[in-house]
């Protein structure tokens, strides 16, 4: 018979009615010689007879097998398959949730409880509808807590006062819900497990993935996958469990935990579990979640610590991403267009969309789930601007997946300003492009093509600004963060700096720990300060200054961000720093037509009077960008306060005032 549409309620309820039938055979037997059986108070007392009844009562005769037959989208005969529950057992556990889907079963079992006010199924009252000798240890053993029914949390035996054949049983109402059709999880699970999927068009490699979806479909592992970066290890359990499984992500103490709940899940859902482990003391869960039927993939940053449990898991380190990522981006951008079949599209990616989507995801290092997410994000985007997908959709959405605690110790600045903004020679503004390549590309050679392999080495990029003040380097270090789409965070040195000794390379590692799993650029604004020259050990002193640039240039070479010094003298920075880094690029003072160039710049927005000449001002006053930024600012004010447009006198005026302050002969003054 066909069902083109099996209704697991109809079902369960199916099943139900075939119970019905050995609850009434079990109510004839007993009410056949019964001299209370019409007397509208039984169960609320005991009557002479009904004792001489109870004293001659013998056991009820076993009632026939039921229909063996699995109605159209049964569910609890594939759930007694995949946790080896016997026939006696679905009958108890059957018998048990009977009342709780249909009402007239109470009176029924208030009857053969002989208690109208036990309307559910007991211990004793289950066994005989399941034709089970109570007295047969075999069968009270179906019972036991480590028993399928109660180990498996399926089944409650509640009131462990009373003797063991009068004890009610209760099915969890999860259970209940999820045997009518109904996959809403746990509510002690809620906001802790949602589902991990894969993008359909993006299978299992060959590689370490594809070995570890055969290991897992072999039998039900326990696995830990060890992250170098967050979403690593989640991104490859995804891959590896295409059939989809349930990520559970602890939060609050770890006595609040729902393990029990989180296993019945995945027993009742048939799936793999995948647990991203807690950053303190994750042993408790670690034990708990390790049970030999359901595959569990934990991961997480941590090495893995043989206290954690008995029985060690498969421990695995998580290789890199690496430029594998753009796939997902790309399998992301597919399933959430809704395309049936992506085989039949025609074209690359990147024809489709209309912008390179290697070059636009390269910086981050996301994992699958939160690509998705990122995906989903940046079409919501695109919606609310009323336009098309478009890079800067997708950079946004993506920063917004990066999570980052790198505020406690830097201030974070979102990038507004472009190549345009910048009044550069180009030697230095072909280096800072080919750093922003770099940091781009950086999976591919240095991943890809093993040009880091040994040594502990990182995929970080590093550079330096050299150059005096106000020729560009922060404003350089945004460009080069807009260009890739990354948050610029600008390192606090107050909040690093400690004069107690160790506590900067604690602060410091803080910080690098952070921005290697953050996609940002780290900014070290006046770097003298941390990364200047050793010194002769002359004292105490020397000896705990020089421990800090050891440690530096250690933590330097097992770095994995994108981070950028500045230094207004390069002569101050220790040589050993300066070979770890990529590139190091030389802010020239500006010249007359560089100076007029930034003069022009910084007044592109500003109302100036017609006759403006900012020549004047390049040429008789030699100041770097910053400064000219400076002098047009205190020209606007001038100009503002009397309602009017800069003139060339402000101009002169906002020049002269930055040679004052910097202490500088004002040309036409004479000495001062």
């Amino acid at each position: 018979m066909n069902h083109p549409h099996p209704d697991p309620a109809d079902a369960l309820l199916t099943r139900v009615t075939r119970l019905r039938a050995q609850v009434a055979r079990l109510v004839e037997h007993r009410s056949a010689d019964d001299p209370t059986a019409d007397d509208p108070l039984r169960g609320l007392y005991l009557s002479e007879a009904a004792v001489r009844h109870h004293l001659h009562t013998g056991p009820a005769p076993l009632p026939d097998p039921p229909d063996d037959e699995e109605p159209p989208g049964d569910r609890l005969g594939p759930l007694a398959r995949r946790l080896g529950l016997r026939p006696l057992e679905v009958t108890v556990l059957l018998a048990a949730l009977a009342p709780d889907l249909d009402r007239s079963f109470e009176p029924l079992y208030g009857y053969l409880n002989d208690d109208v006010g036990r309307r559910r199924a007991t211990a004793g009252l289950a066994l005989d509808v399941s034709g089970a000798p109570v007295h047969r240890p075999e069968a009270r053993a179906v019972l036991h807590p480590s028993a399928p029914l109660r180990a498996f949390a399926l089944l409650d035996v509640e009131e462990p006062e009373r003797p063991f054949l009068s004890r009610s049983l209760r099915v969890p109402d999860r259970v209940v819900a999820h045997l009518l059709g109904d996959d809403t999880p746990d509510p002690s699970l809620a906001g802790r497990v949602r589902p991990l999927t894969v993008p359909s068009e993006l299978p299992a490699e060959d590689g370490f993935t594809g070995r570890l979806a055969a290991r897992l479909k072999e039998e039900p592992l326990t696995v830990y996958l060890r992250e170098h970066r967050e979403g690593e290890g989640l991104a490859h359990a995804a891959r590896a469990l295409p059939g989809g499984a349930l990520h559970y992500t602890p939060h609050g103490p770890h006595g609040q935990e729902p393990p029990a709940a989180l296993v019945r899940e995945a027993r009742l859902l048939g799936r793999p579990l995948v647990v991203t482990l807690p950053p303190d003391d994750p042993g408790a869960l670690v034990r708990a979640l390790s049970v030999p039927d359901v595959p569990v993939v934990f991961t997480g940053p941590r090495p893995y610590d043989p206290q954690w449990c008995d029985d060690d898991p498969l421990v695995l380190d998580a290789p890199r991403l690496g430029t594998d990522a753009v796939r997902a981006w790309a399998a992301a951008l597919r399933e959430e267009t809704g395309t049936p079949d992506p085989a039949a599209r025609t074209g690359t990616p990147e024809a489709d969309l209309g912008f390179d989507l290697a070059a636009t995801v390269a910086p981050y290092h996301l994992g699958a789930d939160r690509v998705t997410r990122a995906v989903r994000a940046a079409r919501a985007l695109a919606a609310f601007d009323g336009a098309p997908l478009a890079p800067d959709h997708l950079r946004l959405a993506a920063r917004q997946q990066s999570t980052s605690g790198l505020e406690q110790h830097a201030r974070r600045i979102r990038p507004a300003v472009t190549w345009d903004d910048l009044v550069l020679p180009e030697a230095p503004l072909t280096q800072l492009r080919e750093l922003a390549r770099r940091a781009r590309l950086r999976d591919r050679v240095l991943g890809d093509w093993r040009l880091s392999a040994g040594g502990g080495r990182g995929r970080g990029v590093l550079g330096l600004f050299a150059g005096e003040s106000g020729t560009g380097k922060t404003l350089s270090a945004e460009v080069v963060a807009a260009e890739l789409g990354l948050d610029l965070y600008v390192v606090r040195l107050s909040s690093v700096v400690d004069k107690y000794v160790g506590e900067t390379e604690k602060n410091l590692e803080r910080v690098f720990s952070e921005a290697d799993r953050t996609d940002a650029v780290l900014l070290f604004d006046e770097a003298d300060a941390v990364f200047g020259k050793r010194s002769e050990v002359k004292d105490a002193h020397d000896r705990y200054a020089n421990m800090e640039s050891a440690y530096l240039l250690q933590r330097l070479e097992s770095f994995d961000g994108i981070a950028l010094l500045t230094t207004n003298l390069r002569a101050n920075i220790d040589e050993a720093f300066t070979r770890r880094l990529d590139l190091v690029v030389d802010f020239p003072f500006p010249d007359a037509g560089q100076r007029r160039a930034l003069w022009e710049h910084c007044l592109s927005r500003v109302p100036c009077a017609d006759d403006v000449d900012v020549s004047r001002p390049a040429r008789d006053f030699e100041l770097a960008g910053g400064s000219i930024r400076s002098a047009v600012v205190t020209a606007a004010y001038a100009a503002a306060d009397r309602d009017g447009r800069v003139t060339t006198g402000d101009l002169l005026e906002g020049a002269r005032r930055e040679y004052r302050k910097a202490g500088r002969l004002v040309p036409g003054e004479g000495s001062w």
